[in-house]
């Protein structure tokens, strides 16, 4: 079995899937009463610090999806097919269950002809990933003849392009917070580079945004070598250490300055739109902290009996755990933030937060594991529940 899969993407799909997990606790403590609200300064400092160290997980998803496919080996046919039973059929079926299970059923249905619902919103990342699978047989015929140095120029382009969410920032200020249908919010762009009114497809609009991570799982896999832990630490250190500052120091101290030294601080959604901007997928800090965590992982070559027993079955149901996790930690959230309370009155003082978030976090995860690894199971309809 070791020969035969690639050990260490099971192990990346496990960890971005727990980070997925944590990220969406920590939304708990920065949204509330129907928009943006931090109760306390220690709330502020562990979503900081907590969600920053996950937060690369929807990059990690894509990057293993491009070392395992990118470019495809068989007909551009063969490969929707595929797609259509792995990831189109689970997505329809959760985003229904999620359509009567929380708001208005009607509303919601509607809401699902144009787009997900907002009420579960971790779906954008499925139309995300159809959109990346639908380039994938235009880029492959390239994919297979490409050169280590004509890749590593499209690659540094990529890069660029992560910066430019911080030149518009610094273009146009903090820019306004556009809402859309059913009150999501999206942050107004400053024109760069050929977009205007009229056009939004600027210089690097088709080099940006997730195609760069599909790239760089084909970097991974055709001319990254293996390294000792020593070569690996000496540079994912430093590259997360990077990352890890730029979104860290992007969130905190846009907090505290909306809170002004005074605690609580809310508003409307639109406050977290433009505290997240440094955790934006598309952000040089999480690319950073991208490579950084890949290079880790591909360390991580244990297949033993609990590789076998537990991490590959878990692996083959994350994408089930991903549509769901969310009706189970919702739940779980309410439960333990009841128990241990919130911000001052929290019954651990400064550790409440951690302690609520990584509870809930786990309790989420076992919970889907065992849900999905089960349903995965039910002879001929687990595939289309779970993918």
């Amino acid at each position: 079995m070791s020969k035969e899969r690639e050990i260490w993407i099971d192990w990346l799909r496990i960890i971005a899937c727990l980070f997925v997990m944590m990220t969406h606790c920590c939304e708990v403590f920065y949204f509330g009463d129907g928009g943006t609200l931090v109760m306390t300064k220690a709330d502020a400092f562990w979503v900081t610090l907590l969600n920053t160290f996950t937060r690369a997980c929807v990059p990690l998803f894509v990057v293993a999806s491009s070392y395992l496919q990118f470019p495809i080996h068989y007909s551009t046919g063969e490969f929707f097919r595929r797609r259509l039973v792995r990831i189109l059929i689970p997505f329809i079926i959760w985003s229904l269950v999620y359509a009567f299970a929380w708001g208005d059923p009607l509303q919601n249905l509607k809401d699902l002809s144009l787009n997900f619902n907002y009420s579960a919103g971790h779906l954008w990342f499925v139309y995300m990933l159809l959109g990346v699978y639908l380039i994938m047989p235009l880029l492959s015929p390239w994919a297979e003849k490409v050169g280590k140095k004509e890749l590593l120029l499209f690659l540094g382009i990529w890069i660029f392009s992560t910066l430019i969410p911080f030149i518009r920032q610094w273009a146009g200020g903090p820019g306004e917070v556009i809402y859309g249908p059913s009150g999501i919010p999206n942050l107004a762009k400053y024109p760069l580079w050929g977009e205007a009114s009229w056009n939004s497809y600027g210089t690097f609009y088709y080099i940006s945004g997730f195609v760069g991570y599909l790239l760089l799982g084909l970097y991974f896999r055709r001319f990254v070598k293996p390294l000792s832990w020593t070569k690996t630490l000496a540079i994912a250190l430093p590259l997360f250490a990077a990352g890890f500052a730029i979104g860290a120091h992007g969130f905190y101290s846009r907090v505290l300055k909306d809170a002004g030294g005074v605690f609580p601080v809310s508003g409307p959604v639109g406050y977290a739109a433009i505290w997240e901007t440094t955790w934006f997928n598309d952000t040089f800090g999480l690319a950073l902290m991208t490579i950084a965590w890949i290079l880790v992982i591909r360390k991580i070559t244990c297949a033993g009996p609990f590789y076998r027993k537990v991490i590959l079955p878990i692996s083959k149901a994350s994408y089930g755990m991903y549509l769901c996790h969310m009706l189970i930690l919702s739940s779980a959230a309410t439960w333990i933030c009841g128990l241990l309370k919130r911000g001052t009155e929290g019954i651990l003082g400064f550790w409440t937060t951690p302690v609520e978030v990584l509870s809930t976090a786990l309790i989420t995860f076992i919970t889907t594991a065992i849900l999905c690894v089960l349903a995965q199971k039910i002879p001929k309809i687990g595939k289309y529940i779970v993918g």
